[in-house]
């Protein structure tokens, strides 16, 4: 029986499309820096990618840096600025943050002073979604694009970050949405590609990939794709807690993506669940696929006010629109008889 990928949060596979127009962008031999017809031409794709990737964020008309990921574009944004943030928030933000904004148990962070606070829009471990407050200065949209409608120039913020691998697009390859007009000083210098703020040649594969996937993804959006993600979800989590009325979803009151679930029992470790369904043939993971292989608890759910033992039994489901209830069935089957067995040792 095949295996079923359980762990779309961590990183998608690689659309067609995307896989499609990297190839085509392979075969462009021009540097985009480049004035003479090979370069120009690879300038224009990369122009239009861009645009393409404006259009899918609802940025039309704000700057986009591309990156190498959204750990660079949090960096670039982030660094040499006083801001405070909360411990829910990626360990690429609470690199460069005060993680002092209070969280409450259903993962809700309150935010006093916008302009010097960040906050995402979406967590990667339970799938919670924030109110972004007016005039918030940066906001993480790494999870929440390509997942629920997004629209970059109607959420107030001063500055957004994205990675393309988490809709489907190449790793390695990301993006800075700027506000208009927003001063940034380049971190990395040399020959002032995009438009100085992040020198270095344009991965142009990468980002042909990049706005494909977007573009696939806004597709999928409008098709209403998630919304039956969601209601996959929601059955899956339903049934667990009937069968098992003592395990809990983090953030389960909260609006959360349409694809992510955070399941906690009593005391069944993380990292062991991982093992066993990894061995039973699903992908899972105990958390950010940042913090894999470092035993300890989630930083996300301690915040939200669980216990050590708590947050060490959690695992994170988080599925695409290309399972269907069949195989939702296959995973709940192999976790409930793997999770009696652990029950029925531990007593």
């Amino acid at each position: 029986m095949s295996r079923l990928y359980l762990d779309w949060n961590a990183t998608t596979p690689l659309r067609p499309e995307a896989r499609a127009a990297m190839v085509e962008a392979m075969d462009m031999t021009g540097n985009p820096s480049s004035v003479h017809a090979e370069g120009r031409a690879a300038k224009m794709a990369m122009e239009r990618a861009r645009e393409s990737i404006a259009h899918a964020i609802g940025a039309d008309g704000a700057d986009v840096v591309f990156t190498s990921g959204a750990t660079e574009a949090a960096a670039m944004v982030l660094a040499h600025r006083d801001l405070d943030c909360a411990a829910v928030e990626h360990d690429a933000v609470k690199a460069w943050c005060n993680a002092v904004l209070p969280v409450d148990s259903h993962g809700i962070v309150t935010v006093a002073d916008p302009a010097r606070s960040t906050l995402q829009l979406a967590n990667s471990e339970t799938g919670v979604l924030q109110a972004l407050p007016s005039g918030l200065a940066v906001s993480d949209l790494t999870q929440a694009f390509g997942k629920i409608p997004l629209a970059f120039n109607w959420l107030g913020i001063e500055a957004g970050f994205v990675s393309a691998h988490k809709l489907g697009g190449p790793k390695g390859i990301g993006a800075l949405i700027l506000k208009k007009g927003t001063d940034l000083a380049a971190m990395i210098r040399g020959g002032g590609q995009e438009q100085g703020r992040r020198a270095g040649t344009e991965n142009l594969i990468g980002i042909a990939g990049f706005a494909a996937a977007a573009e696939a993804a806004q597709r999928d959006l409008e098709a209403g794709l998630w919304d039956e993600v969601a209601q996959r979800r929601d059955a899956l989590e339903a049934r667990l807690i009937s069968a098992h009325p003592d395990i809990r979803i983090a953030g389960k009151q909260a609006r959360r993506l349409p694809n992510t679930s955070c399941i906690l029992t009593s005391a069944w470790k993380g990292e062991t669940q991982v093992m066993q369904m990894d061995l039973a043939g699903f992908a899972v993971s105990a958390g950010s696929a940042c913090s894999s292989g470092k035993v300890r608890a989630s930083g996300v759910l301690q915040a939200m006010g669980f216990d050590d033992k708590q947050a060490q039994s959690a695992i994170r489901i988080s599925i695409s629109p290309a399972l269907g209830d069949d195989q939702m069935n296959r995973f709940a089957d192999a976790w409930e008889t793997a999770y009696s067995r652990w029950r029925d040792r531990n007593g």
